[in-house]
Order: structure tokens, then C-alpha cells, then sequence
């Protein structure tokens, strides 16, 4: 019985025999393959660990924010108009305060602040400068201030008027020695004695950006106004129940304070949604550039691939040439080179992505420090690496492809 003919055109390209073969292909030229294989190793690798980090400065500069305090939410005077000069100030006032706390909805915690200044002995005959800030018990909360000894002064120490106070740990350090020896001691201010309590910090460094210097000490509100001729307030610090409400409350706040006070009158109240914004924007533009040097690496490797495989098929002709003599197709040829462009591709594209996970995963691993890793990142490099091995192979497969299998057999 005679078996119908089938066209080598039309008959299924056995996918496994072309791995198969492609497979031996690359392990009997390793080190050829390796070699190239290597710019997709560096590639894919830089392409994870550039999305790292960008994902950890974004992160990293998301908390110093958060931990100045992202919910917070400042008022401030400015001035009036240039053409006034005969008006008088018209500054906030703790009235300010009470009138937005009771107006606006979602305000959990406010605190005002008098600035001042006073120059206390230090012993040897020496002085030294200092802040006074005028705050209430709830500007730990606002500011999100960290108490490293001591307590801080309390809603009780405020109503009773009680002289104390908390210090910054630098001022501590510089007229005690050290946070805990400065609780218990008393400094003087125009004569009357405040007991310092507590010392603390800010959480995050803010390099000299806020209110708070190096030589602060924090004293109750009410205590403040013995210091001062007028109910002014330098600042008024609100903070909000969550971050989504901060925009909004801040409209309602500058609303609420401008009814209140003359239309000439300017005041600033603002947020660090701005500034969150402007990290969020950075962040983003450099993972884009660094993105952009990955992409460069990565096609730098694929012009290697793409030169070794024309190498291969120059190399490789007369074996060309014996597979088309005994029916093999165009398609099964240029199936056979792409297939191993594609392999070297994944190949170098896996390793890179082992090295691109580790290292985040060893600084985890040896610091307390978390590095966020995105598993994302991990499938793009898999993809990317899959579509440099399809996009510079197809120009050796095609060559290999079109080659006449007598001019082949011919060739030596």
C-alpha cells in the first residue's frame, strides 16, 4: 500500500527534536555560547537590580517623609500686601487653632508654636544660646518626635502650669554628657526654674530643615506666654487621621484662617504632599535612566548574539546544506537557528536574573535593612531577554535559511 506524499513544506515541525538539537549545539560550543551568553547575564541582572533601586530610593525617601510626618499639616503668617504699611500684624493666634479644630473635620491632634530665645549659663563662666519653642503635649504627635529618656511634659504639666521642659539629645549630650544624666536637672529661663523632664529627638534627621535645632528645649504653651507680650503664634501644627485627607483638610484650614482675618492678610498653610510628589517624580526618573543603561547593555548583548550566530552559520554550511539535501525546510532551518539564539538568550537571561535577586536577598539578609524586590521585574527580564534572542536571531536564521543546499555541499 502506497503512502500519500506530504510535502516537506506541510509536514509539523517536531518542536522537541529542534530544542533537542539546539541543546546539543550549545553544549558541544560552551564556552563560545557562554561567553555571549554573558552580556545577557549582565543585562538582565542590571535590569532587575535597576528596578531595585528605584523601588528603594523611592521608599526610602517615602519613609523620611512619613516619618517627619506625612499627615501633618502647617499654618503660618506671612505678611500683608506691600501697599499697606500702616496696618498692623496680623499673626495667628491659638484662637486660630481652636476655630479650625472645631470647623474642620478630621483633625486629630494640633498643636501651636511660640518661638523664642533665651542665653543660659553653662557653668565656667560660659553661655550658650538657645531655643525655646512654646508647644502643647500633642507636637510629639504631630511631629512624630521620639523620646530617647525621660517622658515628655504632658496635658496635665500644661494645665498646672508646671515648669518643665524636654531637651534635644545634642543639648543634652553638650551641657550633661549624655540623655539620662540631663533628666532631673534644672535650666534657667529669666530667672525661673524649669526641671527638664525628658530629652528627644526628631526621627528623622532633617539636616536643620525644621524648627527643631541642635540647642531646643520644648516648655508647655501656657508657660510660654509668661515669655511673651502678645497671643501671637509662630506656627500652628495640625495632623490629620490619614494621609488621603491631607489636601483636602489643608483647603479647608487656609479657608477657615482666612475668614478670620483681614483680606489683606497672607497666610501659608502647607503640607508634604508637594514634596512627596517631587521624591515620587525623581525616583521615577532615575529608574528610567538607569533603565535606559540596561537597555543599552541589553542590546549590546544581543548585537553579540547576533554576531556569533552569523559566525555559526558561516561555520556551519556544509551541515546546512546535508539537512536541506535530506528534506529539511526553510522553516525547519531557520526554526533550528532561532531556536538556538533563543536558548543562549535564556540562558544568560536566567542567570542574570539568580544574580539579580540575590543580591537584594543577601542585603536582606545581612542587614536589618528591607530591600523591596519585585517579582515583576524578574518576568520582564525574562521577556526581554526571550525577544532579544527572536529579534537578533532572525537575521542569522534567515541567512541560514535561504542558503542553496548544492552551493552547500560544495562548500569546504
Amino acid at each position: 500500500m502506497n503512502m500519500p506524499f506530504i510535502p516537506a513544506s506541510t509536514r509539523p515541525i517536531a518542536l522537541g527534536e529542534v530544542l533537542s538539537f539546539a541543546y546539543e549545539t550549545f553544549m558541544s560550543n560552551k564556552i563560545r555560547f557562554a561567553l555571549t551568553a554573558l552580556g545577557m547575564v549582565i543585562g538582565t541582572a542590571s535590569l532587575i537590580l535597576v528596578v531595585t533601586i528605584g523601588m528603594t530610593g523611592r521608599q526610602y525617601v517615602l519613609n523620611q517623609i512619613q516619618a517627619i510626618g506625612s499627615n501633618m499639616i502647617w499654618a503660618e503668617y506671612q505678611s500683608g500686601v506691600q501697599h499697606i504699611s500702616s496696618s498692623a500684624l496680623d499673626p495667628l493666634t491659638i484662637d486660630d487653632m481652636n476655630a479650625v479644630r472645631l470647623q474642620v473635620p478630621g483633625i486629630v491632634a494640633a498643636s501651636p508654636m511660640v518661638q523664642l530665645s533665651e542665653r543660659i549659663p553653662v557653668g565656667g563662666g560660659k553661655e550658650r544660646d538657645i531655643q525655646i519653642l512654646g508647644v502643647y503635649p500633642d507636637y510629639r504627635l504631630v511631629r512624630s518626635s521620639v523620646v530617647v529618656s525621660g517622658r515628655f511634659f504632658d496635658w496635665q504639666d500644661e494645665s498646672a502650669h508646671n515648669k518643665v521642659g524636654v531637651i534635644t539629645i545634642k543639648m543634652a549630650e553638650d551641657l550633661y554628657g549624655s540623655p539620662e544624666q540631663a533628666v532631673g536637672r534644672v535650666i534657667k529661663l529669666s530667672g525661673l526654674p524649669f526641671t527638664v523632664v525628658g530629652t528627644f529627638k526628631e526621627k528623622v534627621d532633617t539636616f536643620g530643615q525644621s524648627e527643631v535645632t541642635d540647642n531646643t528645649m520644648l516648655i508647655p504653651y501656657n508657660l510660654s506666654r509668661y515669655f511673651t507680650d502678645t497671643p501671637a503664634v509662630k506656627q500652628i501644627f495640625f495632623s490629620v487621621a490619614d494621609s488621603s485627607m491631607v489636601v483636602p483638610v489643608t483647603a479647608q484650614i487656609q479657608r477657615v484662617i482666612a475668614a478670620r482675618h483681614r483680606a489683606e492678610s497672607l497666610y501659608n498653610v502647607s503640607n508634604l504632599t508637594q514634596l512627596v510628589t517631587v521624591a515620587d517624580k525623581t525616583a521615577t526618573a532615575l529608574t528610567m535612566v538607569l533603565l535606559l543603561v540596561a537597555t543599552v547593555v541589553l542590546l549590546v548583548s544581543g548585537i553579540g548574539i547576533m554576531n556569533i550566530m552569523l559566525a555559526t552559520v558561516s561555520s556551519r554550511i556544509r551541515e546546512i546544506g546535508v539537512r536541506k539535501a535530506i528534506g529539511a525546510t526553510k522553516r525547519e532551518i531557520r526554526l533550528q537557528f532561532m531556536a538556538e539564539a533563543i536558548l543562549i538568550s535564556l540562558v544568560g537571561g536566567m542567570v542574570g536574573i539568580v544574580i539579580g535577586l540575590a543580591i537584594p536577598y543577601s542585603v536582606r539578609f545581612l542587614t536589618d535593612y528591607r530591600i523591596p524586590i519585585s517579582g515583576l521585574s524578574a518576568i520582564i527580564a525574562i521577556a526581554v531577554s526571550s525577544l532579544v534572542g527572536v529579534v537578533f536571531g532572525t537575521l542569522p536564521a534567515s541567512r541560514a535559511a535561504e542558503l542553496d543546499p548544492v552551493e552547500s555541499l560544495r562548500y569546504e
